[in-house]
């Protein structure tokens, strides 16, 4: 197991080593193998991408976020016109049913997305989508799954795609399904794994909510 200045050592060089990220403007700090990044960026895009690619470094049990977006004078715009530009994306990215599901809030540059989509990949997507948008300084993704699901088949359904997947030991993650909602518990080996474990649980229609307890062993 890394010792944590080790894993700030790793995850330093992993910020350097990511393109799109000024890993000079950047602190790290490690404490019983949570990291904290620190700092100033220039866009929400990059706050993004230093916290997945700290997230990348094997032994990272946890990331807290203390970055700050300070976009240049030359990015900022009105809410305004934020606001236009994330509907016309939405509307783009979607049918214009789904779309118009979407409500949109800007303030200060952040956006923030309420209503309901049928999926969670359409959830994701909507957010993802505005991150490298000129002006946006952050997304709260409040949109929520309208339910759709026959709880009593779930469990068995997931449990069955996560042995379909990569996860080396499929059995010892562990699922809960209360109403729409999945809890995962158990342990896998990486990020990845976890990562793979709740896109599993997101695959299933009208499944509202993914509750991760999994512990990582490395």
């Amino acid at each position: 197991m890394k010792s944590d200045s080790q894993l700030q050592q790793d995850v330093m060089a992993e910020l350097q080593w990511e393109p799109s990220v000024h890993a000079t403007r950047i602190g790290v700090e490690v404490k019983d193998g949570i990291v904290t990044l620190a700092g100033q960026v220039d866009s929400s895009a990059e706050k993004w991408n230093a916290e997945r690619a700290a997230q990348r470094v094997s032994g990272v049990m946890a990331i807290t976020t203390e970055l700050k977006v300070q976009l240049p004078s030359s990015t900022k715009r009105s809410d305004g016109d934020i606001a236009d530009s994330v509907h016309s994306i939405l509307e783009w990215a979607y049918s214009l049913a789904v779309g118009r599901r979407i409500k949109v809030m800007v303030e200060a540059g952040c956006v923030t997305l309420s209503g309901d989509v049928d999926w969670q990949y359409q959830r994701q997507a909507a957010a993802d989508n505005l991150r490298t948008l000129t002006g946006v300084t952050g997304v709260n993704n409040e949109i929520t799954i309208k339910p759709s699901m026959a709880a009593a088949a779930v469990k068995s359904d997931i449990e069955a795609a996560l042995k379909r997947t990569s996860i080396a030991d499929a059995k010892k993650v562990f699922v809960a399904v209360h109403g729409s909602d999945v809890t995962l518990s158990g342990s896998v080996h990486s990020w990845d794994e976890r990562a793979t474990a709740t896109n599993s649980a997101w695959g299933m229609p009208g499944v509202r909510n993914v509750v991760d307890k999994m512990t990582l062993a490395y």
